[in-house]
């Protein structure tokens, strides 16, 4: 599974903060927000920072998507 953060960029744009401003307000890690910038996985806690910060839910910030390797598995699971 890939996670994708392209809905928190779109926030952070809708509401004119830039990551840093995140970070900032958030009081998350620079490790965590390249994470973050990366597509890689953070710890529940900072996404619940995000998002208390943004006023928004988990699904408002990140989708869960299939990697190519996933979807060929459950394809040949089901077939």
């Amino acid at each position: 599974m890939k996670t994708d953060y392209k809905k928190l960029w779109k926030l952070l744009i809708d509401k004119e903060m830039s990551k840093s401003d995140l970070r900032r307000i958030t009081g998350i890690s620079t490790t965590s927000m390249a994470k973050l910038g990366r597509g890689d996985a953070v710890s529940l806690e900072v996404l619940k920072k995000v998002c208390q910060a943004l006023h928004c839910n988990i699904g408002d910030i990140m989708d869960i998507l299939p990697e190519a390797d996933d979807a060929d598995d459950e394809m040949s699971a089901k077939g």
